[in-house]
């Protein structure tokens, strides 16, 4: 009897060891991240020293510049930058709007044009027609749209304690409102801001047209403003006048650029972690995504100065253009593929860089077991959601190029992040430096357990 306990009492005192180890490294990693980071002062230098990054500018040439040179500095086993093209649009010169009630009372507006839109070609001027849902719009007959401008008043919903749901339902009156719009024979659209705040800050943020589709402006109003259109449209017949002088241009040459540890047992199995470059235009990327990338920078590099050698090779990777286009996530899936790598597991930071909360799986149900094993190592950090949920649109697109990859999405405290989502607020003084730290070392922390647990 007591022989057969031998192997037992071994198995337990290994395991015993193990957690002892794991709950040792990462204390270590949260007390590198909050009294020796280095992530307040790398997103301060992206946000005030280069600024917004919208692809094919001149800044986001910058900031592939300053990455690639900032990750140098950490000495990783390897700095590469990977060449792709990207969309070129340009907001122009800064947009200007009004309205005038029916008994000529005059209102400037804050607004903001969608990306991608097209210019008014000087100033435009027609008659405001209102809808509540894309859904009416659908519904309604040319001739009471043509030459009219639509406003699409569709609030986020603020009992959505999840804000992101909110934010999903409603993202069609700005992907979609020029294309239904144009088909109805509109001669612009308005909608209200996707943002929880009552604010004059409007936000921007990616729409499409269809080539068989009249093309028409689009822009965003700010909440107030929205508020303060729909309750003239109450009293009466009310005109709008909207200026804008955006633009595209021919695709531009570009980066996504990676750092990488070696992996010391399986080097050819690599765990992909990241967030996206790129950010509108109009604030500084702060939050979407300075923040994501930053974390996972941040995650390596505290990962290498404790000494941490890692099974499989972990690369962060900086994508370009996830706003307008996703050319960096998609191009880099077709870049491993084309190289034959072992794409093993991938993470994303792109909601913000507020209070860590967990982890979402987008993958196999067996690794949603693995990911709420990791529960009882991380609960005293704060963390406590390991569930089933998205990814992110970077790490996207491997899904297609390695069937079966779990995808996980880091998850932060989302209440405030449409506060500044594609606003002008999204600035560097907008994040909070103890909550990007902790965002940084729950990913390093998160990475440390995969890499440890992930099996070949």
């Amino acid at each position: 009897m007591l022989l057969k306990l031998i192997p037992a009492l071994l198995l337990g005192g290994l395991s015993f060891y193990l957690s002892a180890q794991d709950s040792t490294m990462i204390r270590q990693i949260y007390d590198e991240a909050l009294l020796r980071g280095a992530a307040y002062e790398d997103l301060r230098q992206l946000c005030k020293q280069i600024g917004p990054r919208l692809s094919g500018s001149a800044q986001a040439e910058m900031a592939v510049n300053w990455s690639y040179e900032k990750m140098k500095s950490y000495n990783f086993d390897r700095v590469t930058k990977q060449a792709i093209t990207v969309p070129h649009w340009e907001r122009g010169t800064t947009e200007s709007g009004w309205f005038r009630t029916h008994d000529g009372d005059l209102t400037k507006v804050h607004l903001l044009a969608l990306g991608g839109s097209i210019g008014t070609n000087g100033l435009l001027q027609a008659e405001v027609i209102e809808f509540k849902q894309l859904s009416d719009l659908q519904k309604a007959k040319p001739k009471d749209i043509e030459g009219k401008i639509v406003f699409l008043n569709q609030a986020m919903d603020a009992s959505q304690i999840q804000t992101f749901k909110a934010y999903g339902a409603c993202y069609a009156i700005r992907g979609n409102g020029a294309v239904e719009a144009g088909k109805l024979g509109a001669k612009a659209v308005l909608i209200r801001s996707l943002g929880l705040p009552q604010d004059a800050h409007p936000h921007t943020g990616s729409m499409h047209y269809e080539n068989d589709v009249n093309k028409i402006p689009a822009a965003a109003l700010s909440t107030n403003d929205a508020n303060a259109l729909s309750a003239a449209l109450q009293k009466g017949s009310v005109q709008f006048y909207l200026e804008m002088d955006c633009r595209d241009f021919p695709d531009a040459n570009s980066f996504n650029v990676m750092a990488e540890i070696k992996g010391s047992l399986f080097p050819d199995q690599v765990i992909t972690i990241g967030g996206h470059l790129d950010s509108w235009d109009t604030g500084e990327g702060a939050h979407d995504d300075g923040a994501g990338v930053i974390h996972c920078l941040e995650a390596l590099r505290i990962l290498k100065k404790l000494g941490y050698q890692p099974k499989h090779t972990i690369r962060v990777v900086f994508f370009m253009n996830e706003e307008n286009g996703n050319q960096g996530g998609q191009q880099y899936a077709k870049w491993v593929l084309a190289n034959q790598e072992n794409q093993v597991a991938a993470l994303e930071s792109d909601r913000g860089g507020f209070a860590p909360r967990g982890f979402n799986l987008d993958g196999p149900e067996q690794y949603l077991q693995l990911l709420q094993s990791f529960e009882p190592k991380l609960r005293s950090y704060d963390l406590h959601i390991f569930e089933k949920g998205y990814g992110g649109v970077d790490i996207g697109p491997l899904k297609a190029a390695y069937p079966g990859i779990p995808l996980f999405g880091f998850v932060p405290d989302s209440q405030r992040y449409f506060d500044y989502h594609h606003a002008p607020s999204d600035v560097f003084e907008s994040v909070n430096k103890r909550e990007l730290e902790l965002g940084a070392a729950a990913i390093a922390s998160f990475v440390y357990l995969l890499d440890l647990n992930l099996q070949p």
